[in-house]
């Protein structure tokens, strides 16, 4: 399926842009002229010259150029003669954001926007959606305002979301925490798009590393376990079901129409596609950071370095808890580092350079176990509090990560300083929690995603 216009349309028609700046579709329009987006924007409305200094034609059968992408935001009543106008211009890709059909009952009505699609073979996303943003092409159709929601960097995350709530969310924290986005996709409905057709694109997008799912419903189970599969074995896909409860699933009805079935089969289904099931929205965050910034290690053996003893601890604990192994460094490296370090430094696993531990510390146990077979994973907790540990810590871990020889996720808790800190080691590709539990979980994903595929 080529959903290609969806992101990367050059003419695009935005159908039912008001004047008052308040409106659905005045915002999308107002999003396209901010993020200087490349294409041409048309705009309709019947009632008006021209809107933020663009031309408003009447119709969109008036507009003499061919139109990619048709934004529909007019009211729900009106959603079927605009479509038929939209066929007759012989537009392929539409994105109706308008809410009004089975999701609150209209079944009939969207059964005839069904039929109108096939009749003139457009391909749509929604209904009651909030549509698509491209982190590359900066194409834009939310009807969210950018000075209340602003849009994530570009990057290798994509995101697929029933709910434009949930998405939003998504967006949000995003933004805040420095993920980079590819593309976002809000389906609502999914009347002849849905979760498994998006599913299959992002699979095959070259921008896109890791795809993470919300989702309510699936249309076609078998359908989505066929293509799972095929994805899995080239990316990471990380799914929240949400309704997995009674209680959500009857909710889930009245939200975007869709059954929610069975908790086991779903989770059947994912682990049989491997699929990572998370259960929330933090858990798939860290889950899509390891992912996308991670090598795939050899193994579930983890090496823990430490200058806070109970920290060590703690990470041990999250290890046991999560099933992953302790690596075990060979007697001839222990020799070693006890040789270098100093005598109170514990050379074990949790390897503990204690509280005056320096940066050069850090380079000579991150090196040692770099070198170690045994060890598959690195797990660094830097605690930046401690005064003999200098900013340089930031340039080694970032150096014996460019070596590329195992994967190294480092744990850092701490205010400002420490989040400047964690942020640089991000932006080097480096995964970096706050807490060792949420990076042993992640830890945890990683393992368990490259074990299956």
């Amino acid at each position: 399926m080529d959903l290609h216009n969806f992101f990367s349309a050059k003419n695009i028609a935005i159908i039912g842009v008001s004047r008052e700046s308040k409106k659905v579709g005045h915002v999308i329009l107002r999003n396209f002229v901010d993020s200087n987006y490349e294409g041409n924007i048309f705009i309709i409305n019947p009632n008006a010259e021209e809107i933020l200094g663009r031309k408003s034609y009447k119709s969109i059968l008036e507009i003499k150029d061919r139109i990619d992408l048709a934004v529909i935001s007019v009211p729900a009543a009106f959603v079927l003669k605009t479509v038929e106008e939209c066929g007759k211009k012989k537009i392929k890709s539409i994105i109706i954001v308008t809410s009004g059909f089975s999701e609150v009952g209209n079944s009939s009505l969207e059964g005839k926007l069904a039929k109108l699609l096939k009749k003139y073979k457009i391909r749509c996303i929604g209904p009651n959606c909030l549509g698509v943003f491209d982190g590359h092409t900066r194409l834009d159709t939310l009807f969210l305002p950018r000075y209340r929601l602003t849009r994530p960097k570009q990057g290798g995350i994509s995101f697929i979301v029933q709910s434009g709530a949930v998405g939003s969310t998504i967006l949000d924290v995003s933004t805040q925490q420095g993920y980079g986005c590819s593309k976002f996709i809000s389906y609502g409905n999914a009347l002849n798009t849905d979760e498994s057709d998006l599913l299959e694109y992002l699979g095959q997008d070259e921008n896109t590393k890791v795809i993470c799912m919300y989702i309510e419903g699936i249309k076609d189970g078998k359908k989505f376990l066929r293509i799972a599969k095929a994805v899995t074995r080239k990316k990471p896909v990380i799914v929240i079901k949400g309704g997995l409860t009674e209680k959500g699933g009857k909710a889930t009805m009245s939200h975007t129409g869709s059954l929610a079935g069975k908790a086991e089969i779903y989770l059947g289904a994912f682990k049989q596609s491997n699929i990572i099931h998370v259960n929330s929205l933090e858990e798939m965050f860290e889950a899509a950071k390891i992912l996308e910034k991670s090598l795939r290690p050899k193994g579930n053996k983890v090496q823990i370095i430490t200058n806070g003893g109970g920290y060590g601890i703690l990470a041990s604990d999250a290890l046991v808890n999560n099933n992953l192994e302790f690596a075990e460094l060979s007697n001839k490296i222990k020799k070693e580092l006890k040789k270098i370090l100093p005598p109170l430094a514990i050379v074990d696993n949790p390897m503990d350079l204690i509280g005056d531990a320096t940066a050069e510390r850090y380079k000579i146990a991150i090196d040692a176990c770099l070198q170690d077979d045994d060890v598959d994973i690195l797990l660094v907790i830097a605690l930046y509090q401690t005064p003999l540990l200098s900013t340089d810590i930031v340039d080694i871990i970032t150096e014996a990560n460019d070596f590329h020889k195992k994967p190294i996720v480092v744990v850092s808790a701490g205010a400002e300083f420490t989040e400047v800190l964690s942020k640089s080691l991000e932006e080097n590709s480096i995964p970096t929690f706050m807490f060792p539990e949420n990076a042993v979980r992640a830890v945890k994903h990683l393992v368990e995603y490259y074990k299956r595929r």
